[in-house]
């Protein structure tokens, strides 16, 4: 069923209450007073009920109008939206960006590069997806990204550049037990107490034998239970410097392997043809260049 309302009329009608007359609506779409008069009692003849009443020669808004404008107005915006993105998409606009990003990203910086995105490609979308470290080189394929933010170089016939290195540092709560002992500390005085890990977190350097380990799959939950105490850990540094600063966290004194690097490698895959402005836009935000 088609409807007895045309948004042009709408628009209309939103024009002359937010511009105060008929007049000024009327210069402001370059139409003439007449049209305008006539599209607001076409309108009103065919809703029937007065959205409009005169006082002097201002037209103001009758209970009914004021309820029916409000919720119009967000379908005109979404009307002009939809019209923007069809020229962009005419213009060669990308419609969507799918985008893979390790979990170690620092997310501040994140979604300042996206914010920012998104102010001067309002008509793409993003769609993002964290990973885990532990995915293999075919479920990051399967995902089908145009940009990937991942530690591996390389993926297939994909070679990456190096976008940034991610800190973590070896930290326990400020009551934890490790903070009585001697410094600095030793492997052996690390295996005395379980290890909070990350499964993202993969590296080279093994806890002793005898160190009980528990494991989480975020961040934010590795976190949580260094600040409970469960153990100690090694946390993303930019993640953790508020704990820090507050004390409730501190730095292990380490006699080696305080600190942890994970560099992160940017792969963006041309899929046949040139990348987009779009895509060069959020590789140049990636890479701090915007």
């Amino acid at each position: 069923m088609l409807a007895k309302t045309t948004l042009e009329q709408w628009e209309i009608l939103q024009a002359v209450i937010d511009l105060g007359g008929y007049t000024q609506a009327a210069n402001a779409l370059h139409r003439s007073q007449s049209s305008v008069s006539y599209q607001l009692a076409l309108l009103q003849e065919r809703l029937g009920i007065a959205l409009l009443t005169i006082h002097g020669r201002k037209a103001e808004l009758t209970p009914e109008g004021e309820n029916l404008l409000a919720q119009v107005r967000s379908v005109i915006r979404s009307f002009h939206a939809l019209e923007a993105r069809a020229h962009f998409l005419k213009m060669g606009e990308q419609s969507s960006i799918n985008l893979v990003i390790d979990s170690t990203f620092p997310k501040d910086r994140l979604f300042h590069l996206l914010s920012t995105f998104q102010k001067q490609h309002p008509t793409t979308r993003i769609h993002l997806t964290e990973v885990l470290r532990n995915e293999t080189p075919e479920q990051l394929k399967a995902r089908d990204a145009d940009i990937y933010v991942i530690t591996q170089r390389e993926l297939d016939d994909i070679t990456g550049q190096w976008l940034m290195n991610v800190d973590f540092v070896a930290v326990a709560h400020c009551h934890h037990p490790l903070f009585s002992l001697p410094t600095p500390l030793s492997h052996e005085d690390l295996s005395r107490y379980p290890c909070v890990e990350i499964v993202t977190c993969t590296t080279p350097h093994k806890q002793p034998s005898s160190a009980e380990s528990w494991t989480f799959t975020t961040f934010e939950a590795a976190t949580q239970a260094v600040l409970h105490q469960v153990g100690y850990g090694w946390l993303p540094e930019a993640r953790i410097a508020e704990h820090i600063t507050r004390g409730e966290l501190q730095i292990l004194p380490l006699q080696q392997g305080e600190r942890r690097t994970t560099p992160l490698y940017l792969l963006a895959e041309e899929k046949g043809q040139p990348l987009s402005k779009a895509l060069l836009t959020l590789i140049a935000l990636l890479f701090g260049r915007l």
